[in-house]
């Protein structure tokens, strides 16, 4: 079986995306983890939905002696203070969500389209789930990175010409890194930037629903 590029490494190349300086919003899983991976020459200031930015990187497992439940982000998950890190009202949180004030969103995925169609908030079946902040976030940000393994559990492509479940947003997402490859939304389609190192374009291709145009400087993912 081909080796996919572990989760810190996805998260690992979704930083290098951000510019110093960017005013950026984390959503749920795989995304957290870019938290504690941006290099100290780098500063970006971390903003989350229930009203804080500029925290630091969120607490692991094995940390509890150190976790201070004053300090959650909105998915209620511990993080380290930052010197100058603020806290307001969620109603002036959504105000710099909807203002287009914050420069990206990584979020994660269930099934992502061609058009850079999301769905991320349901699978379908499950009972009283809601949409939470996802929407805002995925129309309000003013880039949207999606972090997301490329096939399902039975094999079964995340990519696709067309979500099956039911969308967060429409037309929203500009990148998807996956375990295997990094793919830019165009007006035209899908264009593959990067692969996982040992994967061919033809068996990403095979694991992707629709057809992938090849960037002409087309490279292995590097951190």
């Amino acid at each position: 079986m081909k080796e996919r590029l572990p989760h810190e490494v996805m998260a690992m190349r979704a930083t290098r995306e951000f510019q110093d300086g960017d005013y950026v919003n984390l959503g749920y899983g795989i995304p957290n983890l870019c938290a504690g991976l941006i290099p100290p020459d780098k500063e970006v200031i971390f903003h989350a939905q229930n009203g804080v930015l500029g925290y630091g990187r969120l607490l692991l497992e094995g940390e509890g002696e150190r976790v201070d439940l004053n300090y959650v982000d909105a998915g209620i998950r511990p993080f380290e203070a930052q010197p100058g890190m603020c806290w307001f009202d969620m109603a002036l949180s959504f105000d710099m969500i909807r203002g287009g004030h914050l420069d990206a969103t990584v979020l994660g995925a269930l099934e992502v389209s061609e058009k850079g169609d999301l769905a991320n908030w349901t699978r379908g079946e499950t009972v009283g789930a809601g949409i939470g902040g996802g929407m805002d976030l995925a129309v309000g940000a003013k880039r949207v990175i999606v972090l997301l393994e490329h096939v399902t559990r039975k094999g079964e492509p995340r990519v696709l010409k067309r979500c099956k479940l039911p969308l967060t947003a429409k037309e929203c997402v500009d990148l998807v890194i996956t375990d295997i490859a990094v793919i830019q939304v165009e007006k035209q389609g899908l264009l593959l930037k990067e692969v996982a190192p040992g994967w061919t374009v033809e068996e990403i291709q095979a694991l992707t629903e629709p057809r992938l145009a090849i960037a002409p400087d087309l490279c292995e993912i590097s951190l």
